[in-house]
């Protein structure tokens, strides 16, 4: 069975200080499940792999109750393939992530089975302040960064179906997508 890439997205860890768990225990548990050429990126959680499994479901799943049991907490991780987070990118909206300096940009990732059009329908903006996109498995974010305190996207935390998401900004959205490219050119 051919490997592929995957990029697992943590929630809740090293924020705030909760749910501190250090990069090397992280790859460690990520080597002991059986998962191959692990590499982390900063210390939200990102953790790059390989591995033959085709069910998105059951890699999930497997990955959550091992970190949950490993490190005391109840894991919730978004899986996302590399030609899925390729997808992202290339799709995101004409212009997101091109003015930084106006403009705070994140990707929202959302855990199946939540999908793009049913998030939007709880997702609310602040017109002058804030826009959503859907797109494939994702949610597109941006916020005037003068008016970021008016911005509804802290009220996200609020909704029932945040526990079925994690963000990261765009910079380290398109970070993670170049380093799972350079990656896949390495094998």
């Amino acid at each position: 069975m051919k490997e592929k890439q995957y990029l697992a997205l943590l929630r809740g860890i090293n924020v705030g200080g909760n749910n501190i768990i250090k990069m090397t225990a992280l790859k460690a548990c990520f080597e002991k499940l059986g998962l191959m050429d692990v590499a982390t990126y900063i210390q939200s959680g990102n953790v790059l792999f390989r591995n033959a499994e085709k069910d998105l479901g059951r890699l999930t799943n497997n990955i959550e109750d091992t970190l949950s049991r490993r490190f005391s907490y109840a894991s919730r991780v978004v899986v996302v393939p590399h030609h899925e987070l390729e997808h992202a990118v290339q799709r995101a909206p004409k212009a997101f992530g091109t003015n930084p300096a106006r403009y705070r940009y994140d990707v929202i990732f959302l855990k199946p089975p939540l999908t793009a059009d049913h998030a939007m329908k709880s997702i609310r903006t602040k017109i002058g302040v804030d826009q959503a996109f859907a797109g494939k498995g994702v949610l597109y974010f941006s916020r005037l960064i003068r008016k970021a305190s008016r911005s509804y996207l802290t009220r996200i935390i609020q909704l029932p179906i945040y526990q079925s998401m994690t963000i990261r900004n765009w910079s380290t959205t398109t970070k993670l997508l170049a380093l799972m490219n350079a990656r896949a050119k390495d094998k």
